[in-house]
């Protein structure tokens, strides 16, 4: 019989769901009262009117008691299917959702917690929430959680800064990604989880840190090998040609100061002698540019001073430099740091000279709490910083991926004067070991 009433209650539903029904059962009530006040004033005087209003009320209140026990039984039903439909959400989702109560105990586990953590919902309804997570996150997770309920925000992600991990039924710890909220049902409070396994994506972003971590390494390796072989090349350069030139222009004095004056060969040996002096000069300068001898005998602030000096006199760009304070602590600094101070720079005057059309330039290296740094700044056009993310600006790559390698810094961003500023700081002795 329940079961037969049931689905007809299923199948039309709450009658007061209508307008037409709700008038009418009020115009009903409306006649009943009417009917009853009528019987009450004439009394004894009509007992027919009596008898009837008194039968009419009982089979009032009868349909009275029956219309509330459907309706009772309607929102029941409504109830059972609402809670239904939200489980069948529930346990259908892809992500893990666990609840739990003031005392962190689960009353909630769906299907996909239970993949996620290899547990059965039955063994895990009543348990502990701590018995997911690793024994060393415990302690601090029950004060989170206590925190978390003292704020009364409804909902926020967790591990915002760090990986947060928990603990499969078979002991094996895994990376998550979760969000918490929290909500009060008949004056307790609940806190939901959903949570996912990242392993995957952890191992892949693992591995893409590896891979970036060995091309670093390899690029710095190439830099250094390039380096290298850039001073092999300048010391080359400066020692033996650099002394053929110079005995060829000795030999070509002698044979000048015995040549008769009048002698046709003595303009000839004029002009071998203004080319070899262009071609001593251009060997230095080339020598120079490969790799400054001056930045390994000398050290990183002469070599700078130079550099920039040198630029000044090429470019005709009015350069500043300045030694900050502290700028004697650039004495002491390793071979890769000093080399990646001075391409820094040199590649830095190089774009002011191709791009900036500045005609003002300023160089400021120091030092200071076992970092180097160092700017360079124009009164340029400046950089756009859609010119950034060019793929052909291969110097600034380069630049970055020294600086980089080496446990530093670097802000390229526009100048005040209206031009670009580069701004470097790296560790002394470069990245530790």
């Amino acid at each position: 019989m329940t079961s037969i009433k049931r689905r007809t209650f299923r199948r039309h539903g709450s009658a007061f769901r209508h307008p037409a029904a709700i008038a009418a059962a009020a115009a009903a009530i409306g006649a009943l009262l009417a009917t009853n006040a009528i019987a009450f004033l004439r009394g004894m005087d009509s007992p027919w009117l009596l008898g009837g209003v008194v039968v009419t009320d009982i089979v009032a209140i009868g349909v009275g008691i029956f219309v509330a026990a459907r309706e009772v039984l309607v929102a029941d039903q409504r109830s059972e299917a609402s809670e239904a439909r939200l489980g069948a959400v529930v346990d259908s989702a892809m992500d893990a959702i666990i609840t739990v109560d003031a005392a962190q105990e689960i009353v909630l586990f769906n299907g996909a917690a239970e993949q996620v953590f290899r547990l059965p919902r039955e063994k895990a309804l009543g348990t502990p929430l701590e018995r997911l997570i690793p024994q060393r996150f415990r302690g601090a997770h029950h004060g989170h959680i206590q925190t978390f309920g003292d704020t009364g925000v409804t909902s926020r992600r967790m591990g915002d800064v760090t990986t947060l991990w928990g603990v499969r039924a078979d002991g094996e710890e895994f990376p998550i990604e979760a969000s918490i909220s929290q909500a009060l049902e008949s004056g307790k409070r609940y806190y939901t989880v959903i949570l996912r396994d990242i392993t995957l994506r952890k191992q892949a972003e693992d591995a893409l840190l590896e891979s970036q971590r060995e091309l670093r390494q390899l690029s710095a390796r190439v830099l250094e090998a390039r380096e290298e072989e850039k001073a092999h090349i300048a010391r080359e350069l400066h020692d033996e040609l650099g002394q053929l030139l110079t005995a060829l222009k000795m030999d070509l004095t002698w044979l000048r100061e015995r040549l008769p004056a009048a002698s046709e060969l003595a303009p000839r040996t004029a002009e071998m002698g203004v080319l070899l002096d262009r071609t001593v000069t251009a060997t230095r300068r080339i020598s120079a540019d490969l790799r400054p001898l001056m930045l390994d005998d000398l050290g990183l602030a002469d070599a700078a001073s130079w550099l920039v000096d040198d630029f000044a006199k090429r470019s005709g760009i009015a350069c500043h430099m300045d030694l900050a304070a502290g700028a004697g602590a650039l004495e002491d600094l390793s071979k890769a740091v000093s080399t990646a101070v001075y391409r820094a720079i040199q590649e830095s005057l190089t774009n002011i000279a191709r791009h900036a059309g500045a005609r003002q330039a300023w160089v400021s290296v120091g030092a200071d709490n076992g970092e180097i740094f160092f700017e360079v700044e124009d009164d340029g056009r400046g950089i756009a910083p859609a010119d950034l993310a060019k793929t052909r600006s291969l110097g600034l790559k380069g630049m970055r991926e020294r600086v980089d390698y080496l446990g530093g810094s670097i802000e390229v961003t526009r100048a005040p004067r209206g031009g670009t500023r580069v701004r470097v700081r790296l560790p002394a002795q470069g990245r530790p070991q």
